[in-house]
């Protein structure tokens, strides 16, 4: 995708990624991991409502409008936005592996301007997984799956335990997650991002 530092190289022993046999099946709508996400929550009135979907192996696609809220020249989508949505998008593939999984690295490249009210559309892929760490790429599409590059990037998660968000989070949000009495949003509210 992009060329990107040593660190997002996997080492020569990295494994090909494994689509978890209880992963949502191809062209199935993810939802979003935590009501209050900001990247795909429904409950953040300003957030991304990002809306992923997962694809073939340990791939998926996903997209978003970028709202007026979301910009930062004026009427252009501000570029910590557009790498929150790669972010987003990256750590859903997570799901994918039925991993938790955190944001080690994130490096974007911004190749044409995103005008508010565009929809970006986003794919991205889980390329190696060496021990605790997840390589995976993504790129943003203006206009449609096939429409011109505006933003790509490659990223580095690294598998964590429950234990990393409860020892740091706050302690108000943690305990209304984890009382959740639908087992599968308790799992989710928990699967990406530090």
């Amino acid at each position: 995708m992009s060329a990107s530092s040593a660190s997002l190289q996997p080492p020569a022993d990295a494994v090909k990624p494994v689509r978890h046999p209880d992963a949502p099946a191809p062209g199935e709508l993810l939802g979003a991991h935590y009501e209050h996400c900001f990247g795909c929550g429904p409950g953040q009135p300003h957030g991304l409502h990002l809306e992923a979907r997962a694809g073939e192996g340990v791939t998926l696609t996903a997209e978003f409008t970028v709202q007026p809220a979301h910009q930062g020249a004026p009427g252009l989508a501000h570029g910590g936005v557009l790498a929150t949505a790669l972010d987003e998008t990256l750590g859903s593939l997570n799901w994918l592996l039925r991993t938790i999984a955190v944001t080690g690295r994130l490096e974007t490249d911004y190749v044409r301007p995103v005008p508010v009210g565009t929809t970006l559309h986003l794919a991205a892929e889980v390329t190696a997984v060496a021990g605790r760490k997840i390589y995976s790429s993504a790129v943003g599409r203006l206009g449609g799956p096939e429409g011109p590059v505006a933003v790509r990037a490659d990223a580095l998660f690294v598998e964590v335990k429950v234990d990393h968000f409860v020892d740091h989070g706050r302690p108000e949000e943690i305990r209304a997650a984890m009382s959740d009495p639908d087992q599968v949003r308790r799992a989710r509210a928990f699967e990406v991002n530090p």
